[in-house]
């Protein structure tokens, strides 16, 4: 029987096997890539940050504020619209009247869940004492 690049007379092949030598060296290739620091060339440029246009925080009722979320989830302070941090900003400052005047809260029945529980957390966070929810009889009956 005779092997692959053999002669069929049984003498023995005279060529080297290099099969092995050429795992190690594919082995040392891939080991050498991995250890190579990455070339991470950068240039550091100090671009402009873009400042979003500030809107005027809306005013602060005396005697009674209303905060009310829409079915489109906006937050709404007394009718106009409100961020969040804003929101935050303006419970705070208007616990620093002389008289705190009354906070209300009226969700849309459309409006979502997840934001009403964020706006509760923010009132919540900014320590408001007189306040109250409105509207509440909208949710008596949960097939309307």
């Amino acid at each position: 029987m005779a092997m692959s690049g053999g002669k069929d007379d049984g003498s023995p092949m005279m060529e080297m096997n290099t099969t092995p030598l050429i795992d190690v060296m594919l082995v040392l290739l891939i080991m050498f890539i991995i250890t190579i620091p990455v070339a991470t060339n950068s240039v550091d440029i100090d671009l402009p940050q873009a400042t979003p246009p500030t809107t005027p925080p809306p005013p602060i009722d005396p005697v009674r504020n209303k905060v009310t979320i829409s079915v489109d989830n906006k937050i709404l302070w007394n009718g106009n619209p409100i961020n969040p941090e804003q929101l935050l900003t303006t419970l705070k400052d208007s616990t620093k009247l002389p008289t705190e005047p009354e906070l209300q809260f009226q969700p849309d029945p459309q409006a979502s869940y997840d934001l009403s529980a964020k706006v509760l957390n923010i009132i919540k966070f900014s320590q408001v004492t007189k306040f109250g929810f409105v509207g509440n009889e909208q949710f008596s009956e949960f097939n309307k």
